[in-house]
């Protein structure tokens, strides 16, 4: 199973952010919970840790693969190649 973390302290982009990995692994058939699990990390502190200067930010099984942007659907189903 893959883990996912949104990294941000809840603001409209932030949000969007995880709504935009979630839709766009389900549009390929990944299910939560089996394929794919979501951690919310929204501490400064434990941003900054991951090295995150902006956010959102999105680590992926530990490796921070976007910052500062909402990411785009092939973005995000191409980490989990």
């Amino acid at each position: 199973m893959r883990k996912i973390e949104i990294l941000g302290v809840g603001c409209p982009n932030c949000k969007k952010a995880e709504e935009e990995v979630r839709k766009a692994l389900t549009t390929v058939g990944l299910v939560e919970g089996q394929d794919f699990v979501i951690e919310k990390v929204t501490k400064p502190a434990d941003i900054v840790a991951r090295g995150v200067m902006m956010t959102p930010g999105v680590v992926v099984d530990g490796k921070v693969v976007s910052t500062g942007k909402v990411p785009k659907p092939g973005d995000v189903i191409s980490w989990m190649g």
